[in-house]
């Protein structure tokens, strides 16, 4: 995943767009009707999420060891809860 400068502030809940339209990536898509989440990387290192059906809504913005405790807590079932 490239490294994108945003133009401005970056902050959690920002407008996606101000991020700008390129290099957002769906790291992964199922068959959800297209209903994913994309994914861009900052020049800081940290990663911004939009949802692919409303690139101009919020953009959430984590850190990667923020990112790293939900994906290892995922596959560990840790939110398993979530689907019952």
């Amino acid at each position: 995943m490239d490294r994108i400068k945003p133009r401005k502030h970056v902050y959690n809940g920002m407008p996606a767009r101000d991020l700008g339209s390129e290099g957002w990536h769906k790291p992964w898509s199922g068959g959800n009707g297209g209903n994913c989440l994309e994914a861009l990387k900052l020049a800081d290192g940290r990663i911004a999420l939009r949802q692919s059906t409303d690139p101009d809504g919020p953009a959430l913005i984590y850190t990667t060891d923020e990112m790293t405790a939900f994906i290892e807590g995922a596959k560990a079932g840790q939110a398993d809860f979530l689907l019952s």
